[in-house]
């Protein structure tokens, strides 16, 4: 009992004091050595935790510029390369339609060289013909010719050996059998 007494008499002897309100040279070494803690946070700490944090700031700063920059160089790279592809695209057209067009002037060329071929083959051809009748008129003439001249010998009597007379025989025979095959077709 002696403490809870010696408890209520020290009660009853300070009833002064509010037990919840600190003493006053408590509060005043509390504020001396805030000050102290507040002043060295201030000239140490703050400082330092400033300029880390000023650092950081650069830091982000920078890497939003850099990624702001290389957003317009990506963006200008795209608008780059889809430039060069619409003219990649409009330039392989172009090469299309040229080839087109020099296809188109190939296959007439050729055309047109076949014709010029042709006609000259046929005109050649012709002209082979022509030539080859020649050659079967003048040997067919002389071979009916020594035919009509030993056939009129034959039927005259007298030779024919003479070459003027004999010509003159064949060719009056030759114009007799032209006419006759002319004037039969002409009847046709």
């Amino acid at each position: 009992m002696t403490t809870l007494a010696s408890v209520v008499l020290a009660a009853a002897g300070e009833e002064s004091h509010n037990p919840l309100l600190p003493e006053p040279f408590e509060i005043f070494w509390s504020i001396v050595s805030l000050a102290i803690i507040f002043g060295a946070f201030f000239k140490w700490v703050l400082p330092s935790l400033l300029s880390t944090l000023d650092k950081r700031a650069e830091l982000i700063e920078g890497g939003i510029t850099k990624a702001e920059k290389a957003q317009a160089e990506a963006a200008a790279a795209l608008e780059e390369y889809t430039a060069q592809l619409t003219d990649a695209r409009a330039e392989a057209a172009r090469i299309r339609e040229d080839a087109r067009v020099e296809a188109s002037q190939i296959l007439a060329e050729t055309r047109e060289k076949a014709a010029k071929e042709a006609d000259r083959i046929a005109t050649n051809a012709q002209k082979a013909l022509e030539a080859e009748r020649q050659q079967t008129i003048v040997a067919l003439r002389s071979e009916v010719g020594a035919l009509a001249t030993e056939l009129a010998s034959r039927i005259v009597g007298e030779s024919l050996a003479d070459d003027a007379r004999q010509q003159r025989v064949i060719d009056s025979f030759l114009d007799d059998l032209e006419s006759t095959v002319t004037s039969s077709k002409a009847e046709a």
